[in-house]
């Protein structure tokens, strides 16, 4: 029996307001998509991020059942004993695990917690969390020379992408897609895959880097400001993209475009120790007078109730 291939792209933090609503009209190849079949915002894991969502999703388990909750997770009862949740976490096959060994072939790009990478049924290019080029990152071994000639230097991620040089960030972010998504162009065009799954970490940190540039109601936001269109720009480039991958494909591929979580704007973070100290659950022998870990700072265990 013949299948048709499955085609996942993912687009870490893709926003269902931009895509379905807001930027529709300017998305061509994800308007055709949603016109010619069915889409809608879906529940993420708790918690909704990047790390266990792509596994879970891949693995059909909930955080609870893969052990792992975000980047870092406990290795013991310490307050500082993490370890970063790579591939040798995830204990349970994933998609590919399942459809190589049906003899399926499978290509995987860039899929978060896919480092270390793991032998499959196909070719396997490692995430962002790889800690450079310079590792093991693709299965077959062999094939990163392939990878690095293709690209001109293959990029992992985007290097600090919280920085205040606005321009600089956006030449790294569309380098890093293009890179990536030329890549998967070649990858359909030279293997025999049944399954193709890519996940595209861009759309998050354009997200991070210039979110309150974009946004009126981030307390950040100042009309007319030079990178007003940059998250609407990249989104029309991305989609453009996708455009050019789908005509690679059979049409009677079977296409899904999913994400981890979406986003929105953040006006500032809580600080738990301190909320602990003010209500009167947690009281410190003595009060730091900077920064400090809360395994460094003396607490008083006969009246702290945390």
């Amino acid at each position: 029996m013949v299948h048709p291939k499955l085609l996942i792209i993912g687009l870490d933090s893709a926003a269902p307001a931009l895509v379905f609503e807001r930027w529709r009209s300017d998305l061509p190849t994800l308007a055709g998509l949603m016109a010619r079949g069915a889409y809608g915002p879906m529940r993420s894991t708790h918690p909704p991020i990047t790390v266990p969502a792509w596994t879970a999703m891949m693995a059909s388990r909930d955080p609870g059942e893969l052990g792992f909750y975000g980047f870092r997770n406990r290795k013991d009862h310490s307050y500082d004993g993490y370890a970063f949740a790579n591939s040798a976490q995830v204990k349970v096959p994933r998609l590919w695990d399942w459809l190589g060994n049906a003899g399926l072939h499978c290509v995987v790009l860039g899929v978060p917690q896919t480092y270390p990478p793991s032998p499959i049924h196909g070719e396997m290019v490692t995430c962002f969390l790889t800690p450079s080029t310079k590792s093991a990152y693709t299965h077959p071994p062999a094939l990163k020379a392939e990878v690095e000639r293709v690209t001109g230097g293959y990029v992992l991620d985007v290097e600090d992408f919280r920085t205040p040089d606005k321009e600089a960030l956006l030449r790294r972010i569309y380098e890093k897609t293009d890179k990536h998504l030329g890549l998967a162009k070649h990858m359909l065009r030279t293997r025999s895959w049944d399954f193709f799954m890519l996940v595209e970490m861009g759309v998050d940190r354009i997200h991070h880097g210039f979110w309150s540039h974009m946004d009126p109601a981030h307390h950040k936001y100042e009309p007319g400001n030079p990178f007003e269109s940059a998250i609407r720009d990249y989104y029309r480039h991305v989609d453009r993209e996708l455009g050019e991958m789908l005509a690679l494909c059979p049409p009677e591929t079977l296409v899904l475009v999913v994400s981890d979580h979406g986003a929105k704007k953040m006006d500032g973070g809580i600080c738990f120790n301190e909320w602990l100290r003010g209500e009167g659950y947690l009281t410190l022998a003595s009060s730091p007078t900077k920064p400090t870990p809360i395994s460094s700072v003396p607490i008083d265990w006969g009246r702290t109730r945390a």
